[in-house]
């Protein structure tokens, strides 16, 4: 890596030698896996509940799009925030309130929606656990390479992936099947449930003592100062720079990809939510072997060769679900869309990990998902309207391309070098 990075990356190098023991061996390890494994299998409830509501209630793609864009919006705006707020305050702890938020806000669904369709109470709620989960993303990162060190964090973050894939393959199964023997609400429920065993779970896990000068009270900056301080690390290091503004197309093009494939399959071909919910089940098996694979195709082939090869595939894979008729086409396409989004995704966030000093990684994880998201909830909207006014299949196409064309152009960037 370029001259900066390795000064950047000095200060944690001693946490990071006695940490080369696998993260399978690790008991804390193990039951920070587990639990976030167990959230995995009710968020994705809720990733098939909360679109089937609103095209229940609706039948509008587009309406579909603007609660994804409206969550999305409200998780960037969180985002600005989440970095000085996880580096300033007790991180454990953070988690564990961010948790029993999620499955208050998410158990209102069910009871409200009980008395009859309220599309307002997904506007109200989405938002707040959207921007609750961005909280907890970014606490995420810094807990997990506070986990096993940096020495196994492409390991560690594959594991977590794998496993939450594997719990996405049962989830969106069950999720299909509750929604269509009682409706998409009750599927809502299961997801709060799961936030509840995820807090039940975090107290039992012991997180290693921060640096001495990554304490929570040695930080006197103030919030403006803390802001710039994220984004002028992602500006001078040169990989994490481009990956920043790639992404903030790619964001654009997908974050609505969920929308458009339920929309597809309900709409387009006819299908009922079980064939929606198995459908995103085989595609989760893609998740699957991307996090499994990509630790050892990283190190065969190189940060830049797998994450530019990972979002070409996508692109390819995009391209073809909205061209396709037979639900099986669909699920293998979504399996490939899925697999290379877990390698990109898994290949960028441990590069992410692994560079700023421990006492920077919060407010630098918070600057770059700001900044890589910002778009993201604009293009969700707008490609879901194009969907519902000219059809899926050409804005697919175009999205695919788009995709594509980001892979072309990180070939000539540092990112091909990383």
């Amino acid at each position: 890596m370029v001259h900066e990075a390795r000064r950047d990356e000095e200060p944690t190098a001693s946490t990071s030698r006695p940490t080369v023991r696998s993260p399978l061996k690790q008991r804390d390890f193990g039951i920070f896996w587990a639990a976030q494994t167990l959230s995995v299998l009710g968020d994705s409830f809720a990733l098939i509940a909360l679109p089937l509501l609103v095209l229940e209630a609706t039948g509008s793609v587009a309406r579909m799009g603007l609660l994804t864009a409206v969550g999305g919006a409200a998780s960037v705006l969180a985002a600005v925030f989440a970095g000085v707020v996880v580096d300033r305050v007790d991180r454990h702890r953070l988690l564990i309130v961010c948790d029993l938020v999620r499955m208050v806000l998410y158990g209102l669904v069910p009871l409200v929606w009980a008395f009859g369709p309220r599309l307002w109470v997904l506007y109200a709620v989405l938002p707040v656990c959207e921007a609750v989960g961005m909280f907890f993303a970014v606490g995420y990162v810094t807990v997990v390479r506070g986990l096993v060190g940096t020495d196994r964090l492409t390991e560690a973050n594959g594991l977590l992936n794998s496993t939450a894939a594997a719990a996405g393959v049962l989830g969106p199964l069950c999720a299909g099947l509750v929604a269509a023997w009682t409706g998409p609400a009750a599927a809502v429920a299961v997801d709060a449930a799961s936030f509840g065993v995820s807090a039940a779970c975090l107290p039992l896990v012991r997180l290693r003592p921060r640096p001495a000068d990554d304490r929570p009270a040695s930080r006197r900056g103030t919030l403006w100062q803390d802001l710039r301080t994220g984004v002028g690390f992602l500006r001078r290091h040169p990989v994490l720079r481009t990956l920043t503004v790639l992404l903030f197309v790619f964001g654009f093009l997908t974050l609505g990809l969920t929308d458009l494939l339920i929309y597809h399959l309900k709409h387009d071909l006819g299908r009922h939510d079980g064939t929606v919910g198995t459908v995103l089940a085989v595609g989760a098996l893609g998740t699957i072997a991307g996090s499994l694979l990509v630790a050892r195709v990283r190190r065969r082939l190189g940060f830049g060769l797998t994450w530019i090869g990972s979002v070409a595939v996508c692109g390819l894979a995009i391209a073809g679900i909205g061209g396709s008729d037979a639900v099986l086409a669909v699920a293998l396409l979504t399996v490939a869309f899925l697999a290379c989004v877990g390698m990109a995704g898994t290949c960028s966030m441990s590069l992410r990990q692994e560079i700023p000093p421990e006492h920077l990684l919060g407010r630098v994880t918070s600057a770059y998902w700001t900044l890589t998201y910002a778009a993201a909830p604009a293009g969700a909207a707008f490609l879901t309207w194009a969907a519902e006014r000219w059809g899926t299949a050409p804005v697919a196409l175009v999205a695919g391309a788009g995709c594509v064309l980001i892979a072309a152009a990180a070939v000539a960037t540092p990112v091909r070098r990383a």
